[in-house]
């Protein structure tokens, strides 16, 4: 089984890790955006996720010579008898893990792309990290770790403040629109010459609402912010604490060996990238506020600091 052990390699998996974990949001956010539902998607992702899982079992599961303490993919399937436990709770834990995901769809259409993973990931690094140190017999240095702990909560902060800035911008846009249109009826393409929407203004938000499976005018984005934390802590009953991986958290976990759970959870500054995708494909923040956008360079200056951080606070496994 193939294993990273040096710490420039670890580094290299935790950036690599950054960018997927960042991207994946924006795709399943893009698929529903055009209509295809939750539901029809996530069979896709579980799909594709077995068939990765296979061919990641099958090639870096075999790599190198197979030894005692590191058992290649095919002896370890010899030793199923003797470790069932593990291959229950395991199982346990994919289920939990597909049901928080799927919850997590709905939050990204209720709440935003750029707010959820902002929240799902101050829930990861404020508690999952702290865990992780204990757990991982404190291989980081806790004097740089916990400030960049810090650092991600102040984020969230400001994260919490650009979506609530954010969000009073769309209620004035929509605010000079006749009561119909608010509510997303009689809009064609967005307008009344056919031509599609400018981003930012009242029609293609209207546009947008149109186009979507999962309706969001006049619901309460507190129904999304239930569903982000409910989605957020199935995830880390499990994931957190016992390091449990797929394919999209395969490079966080051989970096995580190498360096330090608690460093390898410097990925969940993925609303860097999540952010990034929703600004250049879904958008986001078009024709906001002046104050919408000083709290955005604000949350993602912080975010920076805090990948920063945790990544000094890397350790090397001996």
């Amino acid at each position: 089984m193939y294993l990273v052990e040096s710490k420039g390699g670890a580094i290299a998996c935790m950036f690599l890790s950054l960018f997927f974990l960042g991207t994946w949001p924006a795709i399943l956010t893009l698929l529903e955006r055009r209509g295809r539902l939750p539901q029809h998607t996530y069979l896709d992702y579980s799909i594709t996720n077995l068939l990765a899982a296979v061919i990641i079992a099958l090639t870096f599961g075999q790599i190198g010579s197979s030894t005692h303490e590191s058992p290649n993919f095919f002896p370890q399937l010899s030793q199923l008898g003797d470790n069932w436990p593990s291959v229950l709770f395991a199982m346990a834990g994919g289920l939990v893990l597909s049901l928080g995901n799927l919850c997590t769809q709905y939050a990204w259409a209720f709440v935003g792309l750029s707010v959820t993973e902002v929240i799902t990931s101050s829930l990861v690094v404020v508690i999952g990290t702290t865990l992780n140190y204990f757990l991982d017999n404190k291989i980081n240095r806790a004097e740089i770790l916990f400030p960049g702990v810090a650092c991600f909560f102040i984020a969230v902060c400001f994260g919490s403040a650009v979506h609530s800035s954010n969000s009073a911008d769309n209620k004035a846009k929509l605010s000079s629109l006749p009561t119909d249109r608010k509510n997303g009826e009689n809009v064609g393409n967005g307008s009344n010459t056919g031509n599609k929407a400018v981003a930012g203004t009242a029609d293609f938000l209207i546009e947008l609402e149109n186009r979507r499976s999962i309706k969001v005018f006049g619901k309460s984005t507190m129904i999304g912010l239930a569903i982000t934390f409910f989605a957020r802590l199935l995830l880390l009953s499990l994931l957190t604490s016992f390091q449990l991986g797929n394919q999209r958290s395969m490079a966080r976990f051989m970096g995580g060996q190498a360096a330090g759970y608690a460093a390898a959870d410097a990925v969940q500054a993925l609303p860097l990238v999540s952010t990034f995708w929703g600004i250049l494909i879904f958008k986001e923040y078009r024709k906001s506020s002046r104050r919408t956008y000083i709290l955005l360079v604000a949350m993602l200056s912080m975010f920076i600091a805090a990948v920063g951080i945790l990544m000094a606070s890397s350790g090397h496994r001996k």
